[in-house]
């Protein structure tokens, strides 16, 4: 038994029992010392005195007995990441996967017990969570602070519970949220899942919750955004509670985030980034930035990293369906908008069934489907008709290709690609999204109407009139991310695909390394 004696000074005189008793024995709380009251354990002048709030007087002499008690947490060896420390508090980095202190799931391997190997004035502390004045969840990193003393404690909590210490967190959530906003949904616990939050009103148990954020960057086709996440309360679970009530859940959170954002990473992408309070001691401002772990920046990357998207492009005869057999022989993915059209004029396709209505069988052959020389002669012809068959065999052709980079995406394709010669008469710049990149194949006009004779036997008129219809070879080319050179050998050209995907693959490394320059320079 821990007997501890109190003699009552004019000083002391007139407070409450347990305040004269925190007063002597500060590292103890004044709850822990209102329960030894009552239970009976203090004795004022030799009587039992079981009123905590007894007013004490000079010259009395105060006995309070204390049973010897072994501190259940067991200090352990383990690595911290200390960002500030003095005799008052200590503000550690804490890493993902780290339970603060132990709990019924948790008993030992908790950053509590690793600060007890380190700071073992802890252990006179009381409770099985010392110094901790807040709390972060098992898989959210960042800063954390502790305080070292009792009075350090109290007035730590006495700060969080003012809503004076400021906290922001960076938070890596599906979608693209508003530039700014905030959640006033109140929250509490979920009525069937008890290890779950839910927005629930005041009027049923929920209380009050406040979130704000501002957007700090997002990914190029806005899959993913970055926040930086004000608490004005301190809710269990508040933020990602919050942002998934919303519509833009934590990447990576087991809990609350459906599959497509839940398999975006490792773990729920939220770290404490800011923390900023007053010293409970010296009163000066302290303030903390800690950047996130390294998984954080990789899983914003890899949500960047979609497949990549490649239009073959160029004028009639350039090579551009060479080119594209030379990628597919590389294993590349590849499409060609011209079969797509020749499927669409079979035989039971479903332009020529349009065609057939449309024309009542002038442009039909024989097998039931398209006759090209026909419908091209008519087209030439009735410019009403030419609008009218684009309009519908486009939109055909791009719901054709869009549906192909689908199917490449979803089988994990790193880059596929489509030979569209009209991509850029079609107006299909913005068609698409993440937008493709466009490759121009590039060949002299006599080079190009000469192996168009030669190879189709078409007649310079025809082989004029479609040449007409395209964009002049100058302006298509200008338009394009990257210009491959058609006017040599078949040789040459195999080179030219090589670079080609040397190329790709070096504006990849290219973009994600610029994509990581901007993150990083965020929280610097």
């Amino acid at each position: 038994m821990n007997h501890i004696e109190l003699l009552i000074t004019a000083k002391t005189a007139g407070l409450r029992l347990d305040r004269a008793l925190r007063d002597a024995l500060p590292d103890m709380s004044r709850a822990a010392l209102q329960k030894a009251v009552l239970a009976g354990r203090c004795q004022v002048d030799g009587l039992p005195a079981t009123r905590p709030d007894a007013r004490v007087k000079s010259g009395q002499r105060v006995l309070l007995c204390l049973p010897r008690t072994e501190n259940t947490l067991a200090a352990e060896e383990g690595h911290l990441e200390l960002i500030w420390q003095d005799a008052s508090l200590v503000v550690c980095n804490k890493p993902a996967g780290l339970t603060v202190h132990p709990c019924p799931s948790c008993q030992e391997h908790t950053l509590v017990q690793r600060l007890l190997g380190r700071f073992p004035q802890l252990a006179r502390l009381d409770g099985l969570r010392p110094g901790i004045v807040h709390r972060l969840d098992k898989d959210t990193s960042g800063l954390l602070l502790v305080a070292l003393n009792e009075a350090a404690r109290l007035a730590l909590s006495a700060a969080f519970a003012r809503r004076e210490v400021r906290k922001e967190y960076l938070a890596l959530v599906s979608g693209l949220p508003p530039e700014r906003g905030e959640c006033r949904e109140a929250l509490g616990r979920h009525p069937t899942a008890k290890v779950k939050m839910t927005v629930l009103p005041e009027a049923r148990g929920g209380k009050a919750a406040h979130t704000t954020w501002r957007r700090l960057w997002h990914a190029p086709d806005k899959r993913v955004s970055l926040l930086a996440v004000r608490i004005h309360t301190g809710r269990t679970h508040q933020i990602r509670v919050h942002l998934a009530h919303l519509g833009h859940p934590l990447l990576g959170d087991r809990l609350y985030a459906p599959s497509p954002a839940r398999d975006l990473a490792p773990r729920q992408m939220l770290h404490a980034w800011r923390l900023a309070f007053i010293h409970p001691g010296s009163g000066e401002e302290m303030q903390f930035v800690c950047p996130p772990p390294e998984d954080m920046p990789l899983a914003a990357l890899a949500a960047c990293r979609r497949m990549r998207r490649v239009v073959i492009t160029g004028n009639p005869g350039s090579g551009k369906s060479a080119l594209t057999g030379l990628l597919a022989a590389q294993g590349l993915p590849t499409v060609s908008a011209d079969a797509v059209v020749a499927d669409l004029y079979a035989p039971g396709g479903e332009a020529a069934a349009w065609l057939e209505r449309r024309c009542g069988g002038r442009v039909s052959a024989k097998d039931g489907g398209v006759d090209k020389t026909a419908l091209l002669t008519a087209m030439r012809a009735d410019p009403l008709l030419r609008r009218d068959v684009e309009e519908t065999v486009h939109a055909l052709v791009r719901i054709a290709i869009e549906n192909f980079w689908y199917e490449q995406e979803s089988a994990n394709a790193p880059l596929a690609v489509a030979e569209v010669p009209l991509y850029f008469e079609c107006g299909w710049q913005n068609a698409f999204s993440p937008t493709p990149l466009t490759v121009g194949v590039h060949c002299p006009l006599s080079l190009r109407l000469q192996r168009i004779m030669d190879s189709r036997g078409w007649n310079e008129e025809k082989a004029a009139a479609l040449e007409a219809w395209q964009w002049p070879e100058s302006r298509k080319e200008a338009a394009c991310d990257l210009l491959v050179d058609n006017s040599g050998p078949p040789e040459a050209l195999e080179n030219a695909a090589r670079a080609l995907l040397n190329d790709l693959e070096r504006i990849r490394l290219d973009e994600e390394a610029a994509q990581r320059r901007r993150l990083e320079e965020l929280w610097r």
